[in-house]
């Protein structure tokens, strides 16, 4: 049986419009057009605040601007927003004549295969003569209206707690940003590093990167992290965690020993549990990478040919996920002059409603199609543009590119 969701959407009983993330009317179902009062072709292809403008006659009206932010948070955080507020609207049959007007909206997401935000579900439901009808002889409001100020008050307070998110995703990007300075020099070695924070208010701060110079002959380790958590929380996990491993590559004899040890140390810190990790120990003497990942993506390599190779021949679990910790698996792979390797966090492939397969294959074709580009720094631009939306994602990410 073959569903036609175009006619499904107009029948649906409830009143539903759909906006692009400009906010402009993409299409409106029979029951949102007849609430509204307007035919198809008035708001079709409009933006929602030039087809429905806040009443004139009040310019304190906050209905407007509320509704306005409500979008914008699904936006932001790819989550449902709910809202009950007054919105005057002009009556199609006498214009400049403003009705009061009352609504109970939801706002929600729909996703590309991608991730990103391809439109907003906006279901409204009119209550204006619920609550017109809970007036009393005395004047006094009903159980209804009362529930209208609480759903004010909630929303006041919704806003509240969205401009203190806002001031810790702040404060947490600045922690990151001093712990997660950009690499010096080392040596005659090139390699770029990426960070990108999520677009959302929360989910912020829990990724690292690394690059240490080896003290055994032309060694450098290379590393990335992603710590479970957000906020101030996981930036402070995130500079702990970085740290330790940065100073046990030094004296680990390899990738697998520096995660076993490191592991050890995330059992001591709270909230450091599931972090995962990847490190590889790149000797450019014997053109030989040694790797290592705990619960991670696998590092990438990128051959002069333009093939990829997933290093994903020593895989184990997240730190601290055993109930004993146990030596790590390690692996080598050669390389030769003109190979790149990358290492990178999930917000780099990983999507909602999308198998992470299909962001790896998004990430090995991008490689492909740049393989040209043999400069670190160019290549991690394309990367990142390629596979991060303009809007952003939901999931910081971190990136480093090694010419080898």
């Amino acid at each position: 049986m073959t569903i036609d969701y175009a006619a499904v959407f107009q029948a649906l009983p409830g009143a539903v419009a759909l906006l692009t993330p400009d906010l402009v009317f993409a299409d409106a179902n029979l029951a949102w057009l007849r609430q509204a009062g307007r035919s198809r072709d008035q708001v079709v292809g409009r933006y929602l605040f030039d087809a429905f403008p806040g009443s004139p006659r009040d310019p304190a009206a906050s209905g407007a601007r509320h509704l306005e932010a409500s979008l914008r948070a699904v936006l932001a955080n790819g989550e449902i927003d709910m809202d009950l507020q007054r919105y005057d609207v002009e009556s199609a049959q006498r214009p400049g004549q403003w009705e009061e007007r009352y609504w109970s909206s939801v706002n929600a997401p729909v996703f590309a295969p991608d991730g990103h935000i391809t439109l907003l579900i906006h279901r409204v439901e009119e209550v204006t003569e619920l609550l017109r009808a809970t007036s009393r002889p005395d004047g006094s409001r009903r159980l209804e209206a009362e529930l209208f100020s609480r759903m004010r008050q909630l929303h006041e307070v919704n806003e509240r707690l969205r401009r203190a998110h806002a001031r810790e995703r702040e404060v947490a990007l600045a922690l990151q940003r001093a712990m997660l300075p950009v690499p010096p020099p080392i040596g005659h070695h090139r390699f770029a590093v990426r960070y990108r924070p999520a677009v959302g208010s929360l989910n912020v701060c829990g990724d690292w990167y690394d690059l240490v110079q080896l003290h055994d002959g032309d060694k450098i380790a290379v590393a990335v992290g992603d710590v479970v958590g957000h906020g101030l929380e996981a930036a402070g996990i995130m500079g702990q965690l970085r740290s330790a491993l940065s100073a046990t590559s030094l004296v680990a004899t390899g990738p697998a020993q520096a995660l076993e040890v490191l592991g050890r140390y995330a059992h001591c810190v709270t909230g450091a549990e599931s972090t995962t990790a990847v490190t590889a120990f790149i000797d450019f003497s014997s053109h030989l990478i040694t790797y290592s990942s705990a619960g991670h993506p696998p590092a990438v390599l990128l051959r002069g040919d333009g093939t990829v190779e997933l290093l994903d021949q020593a895989t184990d679990p997240p730190l601290d996920a055993a109930f004993e910790p146990s030596p790590r698996p390690e692996a080598t792979t050669a390389f030769t002059d003109g190979d790149t390797l990358l290492l990178y966090t999930d917000g780099l492939i990983e999507r909602r409603h999308q198998d992470i397969d299909t962001g790896l294959t998004q990430l090995t074709d991008a490689l492909t199609r740049h393989r040209e580009l043999t400069n670190p720094e160019a290549l991690a631009d394309a990367v990142i543009n390629d596979l991060i939306p303009a809007q952003g994602v939901t999931d910081d990410t971190a990136l480093v590119v090694v010419s080898l």
